[in-house]
């Protein structure tokens, strides 16, 4: 077996396991947060919010461990996320949940920008986006598995919430065992040694990717906030019906993330995140405007299949522009920018839900996916790349 070959394998293992994982906990703790905790509306911001803080922190722990070889960094990355999970259950109160929740926070955002360095290094700049969509369609399938075991769990009353937790803990504790023996790669090309990652980089060639990040942030959160709040408040769903609904979103993005990624090499990222963004206009109107549940449930279904697109373009944008030792540093930049409107958004949210319908946060979720397609039409990874990935290029050539 091939270096590239083995890498492929750990990275698809070490995602199917972090898929499940998170899924599965992401899956239930809605209807945890309602039912065991008694969090109401703004709460759920505010525990968003605070979920967020550690992505707004991320540039500085990848600074601090920038010298830390980036498997055993995402294998790091997946102990925390384990410990945080396996002790979740043990909360009684909003504020007894936090430190679980930071814990895991650590862990899940740390991984969500490692995981993407690493995957491209497997290939070619030409061909990252087939390996990230990839991934992402290996993610959604792990996330499926958890879903449709989630469901079937609870819908017979097979396990508990304090069980769950532990589960998944002890997926993302096999899943850090797995990605540890991911060889050292660049290009495609085994190398003997890891190239050093620059500490911390914000370059002005790379605005176009943190102005991204940070629409993301702002319109991502204020989904992730309240779009199964207003299932499981407003229209009373419960743990089944929440996991049908992932379930069908889970099951586009396994059957369509190699397809996508494979749109992305060959159209490019402004085309493609474009008509995302398109997607996420009319998905979060109908969110807003029409009051039913079958209309609530399809729109959740298409942003969840179509919201991987925005990272994938992002991430496969910056390699494009971006020298090698910088790829795994600014993608952590993008995710602290990311994290930045994380953690404010929900915030502002959840108090503005205190005294408006939850209507209006997804109206405003829109305004950002409406910047952002201005923000995409000025993309061209041909013309935009950074002096010193042209002195690369050229020394490669030569």
């Amino acid at each position: 077996m091939t270096p590239a070959t083995r890498g492929v394998v750990l990275i698809t293992l070490a995602t199917a396991l972090y898929g499940f994982s998170l899924s599965a906990q992401q899956t239930v703790v809605p209807n945890y947060f309602q039912d065991v905790l008694g969090l109401s509306g703004p709460q759920f911001g505010y525990i968003t919010a605070i979920r967020e803080i550690p992505g707004f922190l991320l540039i500085f722990l990848t600074a601090l461990f920038y010298r830390v070889p980036l498997a055993r960094m995402t294998a790091g990355a997946l102990v925390l996320m384990a410990i945080g999970y396996g002790f979740f259950g043990l909360s009684w109160s909003f504020w007894s949940v936090v430190p679980w929740v930071i814990i895991s926070s650590m862990g899940y955002h740390t991984f969500l920008q490692t995981q993407y360095a690493l995957g491209m290094t497997l290939t070619t700049e030409a061909r990252s986006g087939r390996v990230l969509g990839h991934m992402n369609a290996v993610y959604q399938g792990g996330s499926l598995a958890a879903m449709l075991f989630v469901l079937l769990a609870f819908q017979f009353e097979l396990l508990s919430y304090r069980a769950t937790f532990v589960l998944c803990g002890l997926l993302a504790l096999l899943a850090a065992g797995v990605i540890l023996f991911f060889p050292t790669m660049r290009d495609g090309v085994a190398q003997a040694q890891e190239a050093v990652r620059q500490p911390l980089v914000l370059r002005r060639e790379y605005r176009y990717y943190y102005l991204l990040s940070l629409l993301d942030g702002g319109r991502q959160q204020i989904f992730f906030s309240f779009g199964l709040w207003v299932l499981v408040n407003h229209y009373g769903l419960g743990v089944p019906g929440i996991s049908s609904i992932l379930i069908a979103a889970t099951a586009l993005g396994m059957l369509f993330g190699r397809p996508i990624g494979r749109m992305i090499d060959r159209y490019g990222e402004r085309s493609v995140l474009a008509i995302a963004n398109v997607g996420y206009i009319l998905a979060l109107g109908a969110y807003a405007f029409i009051d039913n549940v079958y209309v609530a449930a399809g729109a959740n279904i298409i942003y969840q299949f179509i919201f991987p697109l925005s990272a994938i373009g992002a991430a496969t944008y910056l390699r494009k522009v971006a020298t090698a030792d910088e790829v795994a540093p600014s993608l952590a930049m993008g995710v602290t920018m990311q994290h930045a409107a994380a953690v404010v958004v929900p915030i502002v949210t959840g108090f503005v839900l205190n005294f408006v319908g939850y209507q209006i946060p997804f109206l405003i979720a829109c305004v950002f996916a409406v910047i952002t397609i201005f923000v995409t039409r000025r993309l061209s990874p041909e013309t935009q790349k950074s002096p010193r990935r042209l002195q690369e290029d050229a020394l490669r050539a030569a």
